[in-house]
């Protein structure tokens, strides 16, 4: 059986575990942004894709459809096999909802598969998200902030694996926040973000708080929608601040820097001219001795801990200290806040 669906019911379907979300567009497409957890079953490959776009271009929409139909022939047991293989109903859709989405649907309802078809496409799920993000009732936040390094984003990992409502901006940029940020990842787009981050938004209404860590308002290639973004700075904020020699290490361990060497070398190139000059060739020196503990260690004292502090303005009465000597001593500060605030 073939039913349209809304995007608003795809997302009942897909939280309640109902539904398998298949992108039929080419990788290409998918790579560039899909929704969050759908896999790619695609009726073309990059270069089939180009050759129909280039058909249609010079032949017109006939010629296209005709080749479109030619390519997809000779893989179509491939392709049914496939969607045979999937554990649960398969929801389908392309770019606007139209010919492949339509295609591979109407094919496997011929088959005897189960099928839901994503009315509009990834087109229509991307404008509903967006209307989300600007209608929805925001929750209340309490942010964790603090120095670079302070584990602000492992106490949040570790707390979102224990049940507790974490929106991890980070992890949804796929960026670390800060001019070393995209090292050993590859950085999500706008789209992607703005899917993520309205998906969360939509799964936390009925909580009495969500975690997040503190951001500026752009994290690698991505900006922090501006609503969200306002009501996370007005929002309480918990300043982690652990001694400094566990926040090398900590960064030590999330970047592998010995990995990456040439791409350190490259981001520190970016920000040497504003360190003083003595500090900065220090650095250097110790970067091409591949002495990550002192690297990190000066860059905190002399560039990203001034710029911090520089860069903060938040009132006293929304700060709450948590001075402690390790992530899971700070961990452990965080929860008995919250249990604290929500039992009040």
């Amino acid at each position: 059986m073939l039913t349209n669906i809304t995007p608003q019911e795809l997302f009942h379907l897909k939280e309640q575990g109902e539904t398998i979300i298949v992108d039929v567009r080419a990788p290409i497409e998918f790579e560039e942004a899909t929704i969050p957890g759908a896999i790619n079953i695609p009726l073309f490959t990059n270069e089939e894709r180009a050759e129909v776009g280039t058909t249609y271009k010079h032949k017109g929409q006939e010629a296209a459809k005709e080749l479109g139909l030619e390519l997809f022939s000779k893989k179509l047991p491939a392709f049914i096999k496939a969607f045979k293989a999937l554990e649960a109903p398969a929801t389908v859709f392309c770019w606007r909802g139209g010919m492949r989405s339509q295609t591979a649907a109407t094919v496997l309802d011929l088959m005897g598969i189960s099928v839901n078809r994503l009315t509009g496409g990834i087109k229509a799920y991307r404008i509903w998200i967006k209307e989300q993000l600007d209608t929805l009732p925001l929750p209340p936040l309490y942010v964790l902030n603090g120095h670079t390094g302070n584990g602000k984003t492992h106490i949040l990992r570790e707390l979102k694996e224990e049940g507790y409502p974490v929106i991890d901006l980070e992890g949804m940029a796929c960026h670390r926040g800060s001019i070393f940020g995209q090292i050993g990842l590859e950085p999500s787009n706008q789209r992607m973000f703005n899917l993520l981050l309205g998906e969360e938004l939509l799964r936390y209404q009925n909580e009495p708080y969500v975690l997040i860590e503190g951001e500026s308002s752009r994290i690698g290639k991505v900006v922090i929608p501006e609503r969200f973004y306002q009501h996370k700075e007005i929002s309480p904020q918990l300043f982690i601040d652990l001694p400094i020699d566990e926040r090398v290490k900590i960064i030590l361990a999330d970047y592998s820097p010995d990995d990456y060497h040439d791409e350190f070398i490259d981001s520190f190139s970016r920000i040497k001219r504003r360190i003083h000059t003595p500090v900065s060739k220090t650095i250097a020196q110790a970067l091409e001795e591949r002495n990550y503990t002192e690297v990190v260690k000066n860059l905190l004292i002399y560039y990203y801990d001034p710029h911090y502090s520089y860069s903060n303005t938040y009132s006293d009465e929304l700060i709450t200290l948590i001075e402690e000597e390790s992530v899971e001593d700070a961990k452990a500060e965080v929860k008995q806040f919250l249990s604290r605030k929500v039992h009040v």
